[in-house]
């Protein structure tokens, strides 16, 4: 039987393990002398982490791409176990609920562990910016490393984009095993020449490239895979997903299960055709009238989005997090305006922040410059116009989101699409001192069968 090992001081039990990590450190001075200090390297004294390890991370896609390389590896016949933003499932079993992208130290190395004990032969996971700066994946051994992209985000703790990046990035440089990254992606394509480093891309030709692609109902692509110079296979994914975003993610997850199983890459591709996406990342709502949900909630997730659906005319429900990175309200009502022609700004999260402050800061970006020449007062539940070099946009704030998504649904043309934004299949909704249950997709559903 394994000893009690914490990291929580106040799970202290008589005779307890105590694991020493940067975060709580500054507790060991105030320890009882009879608890034992563990240092980090010794966690592989008592946990089994004889398995492969998977991580990806990126500001866009880490969940499908994840998902996808687990779904893939089960149809395979492997064991497996995937761990991230949707909670742990091992072997098409859910584990553990929902909690952060990445856990901590502890409770990561537990999870490997049971993964390992299980006979599975892949442990798959999520790897936030915070969990690499935290050290929360200490002492992992990594059998492949996946970047997915960098986009601005989480800048409430990085400060900085370059702190951001440089912190993916310092990830995918340390170890020797094989880096996987989208050469299509700045960031990723300066190491491209690195030692170990697999390359795909659309308009890049990588080691795995497209050479004809469809978007339309789903995805289609014809690719080619060419490890060496003398040696090409060709291979073609077919998905019921939507948008180039997941082309992309349906790639990095082919070229990785190919790197690790060396499995032929056709066979690879029939299986993802068997990949039926996430809940809650471009997942159909209703399919009359056309209502799509999504987590998107940062400016490059949203123009993913909107760019699947730029053929359609595009009405928006959206809003952004309380406490967290500021500096990106602006650039998603910015957004919003180039793509959508009818958008109501909503609560997503906002904490302990002002809502309406928090929609008002939105609003800044979809009037743009006109804003500061006039002395418009953004109030709540007032359409505004706004003349765009390619139609009028309507605009209105409101708070309550399923109201927003209400009156979205009751002024949605025929034909259009609307697109739900920011929270995917969260199930709660946060404010400063309560949670409430809400699901946008159980919202939606809702108003449409009283309709």
């Amino acid at each position: 039987m394994k000893p009690h090992i914490t990291d929580d001081t106040r799970k202290l039990r008589e005779y307890s393990i105590f694991l020493k990590t940067p975060q709580n450190a500054h507790f060991i001075e105030s320890l009882p002398q009879n608890i034992r200090i563990l240092e980090r390297d010794e966690l592989k004294e008592y946990f089994n982490t004889n398995i492969k390890i998977i991580g990806i991370t990126g500001t866009n896609g880490k969940t499908t791409t994840a998902a996808a390389i687990y779904s893939v590896l089960l149809d395979m016949g492997y064991k497996v176990a995937l761990l991230g933003t949707r909670g742990m499932f091992i072997n098409d079993t859910r584990k553990k609920p929902k909690g952060l992208t990445t856990p901590s130290l502890l409770e990561l190395y537990e999870d490997i562990d049971m993964a390992a004990n299980m006979g599975c032969d892949f442990f798959v996971m999520e790897v936030s910016s915070h969990a690499i700066k935290q050290e929360r994946i200490y002492g992992l051994e990594f059998c492949l490393k996946i970047l997915t992209n960098i986009t601005s985000d989480h800048l409430d703790y990085h400060k900085t984009w370059e702190d951001y990046a440089k912190t993916k990035m310092q990830f995918l440089q340390s170890g020797e095993c094989i880096k996987i990254i989208n050469l299509d992606d700045k960031s990723g394509a300066s190491m491209r020449f690195y030692p170990h480093v697999l390359t795909y891309g659309v308009e890049s030709k990588g080691h795995l490239f497209v050479n004809a692609y469809g978007l339309q109902d789903g995805i289609f692509a014809q690719m080619s895979l060419r490890l060496q110079k003398d040696s090409m296979q060709e291979c073609v994914i077919e998905s019921s997903l939507f948008g180039l975003f997941n082309l992309y993610n349906l790639m990095a997850a082919t070229l990785a299960i190919h790197a690790i199983t060396k499995q032929d890459i056709q066979s690879i591709c029939a299986c993802v055709k068997n990949f039926g996406g996430v809940s809650g990342r471009m997942e159909i709502a209703s399919k009359t009238p056309l209502v799509i949900i999504d987590f998107a909630h940062t400016t490059d997730g949203m123009k993913q989005v909107f760019e699947s659906f730029k053929t359609k005319n595009i009405s928006v429900v959206f809003g952004a997090g309380g406490d967290r990175d500021k500096s990106k309200r602006e650039k998603m009502g910015a957004c919003a305006r180039f793509y959508a022609k009818k958008i109501y700004i909503t609560n997503d999260n906002p904490r302990s922040e002002n809502p309406l402050s928090i929609a008002q800061e939105i609003a800044k970006g979809v009037f743009v410059k006109s804003l500061n020449e006039t002395d418009i007062e953004i109030k709540e539940n007032t359409s505004y116009e706004i003349k765009s070099s390619n139609a009028a946009i309507t605009m209105q704030i409101i708070l309550d989101r399923k109201e927003a998504i209400k009156l979205a649904l009751n002024e949605l043309p025929k034909d259009w699409v609307l697109l739900v934004l920011g929270k995917g299949d969260e199930s709660v909704q946060i404010f400063r001192d309560n949670e409430i249950h809400f699901s946008d997709k159980e919202c939606v559903q809702e108003i449409l069968k009283d309709k």
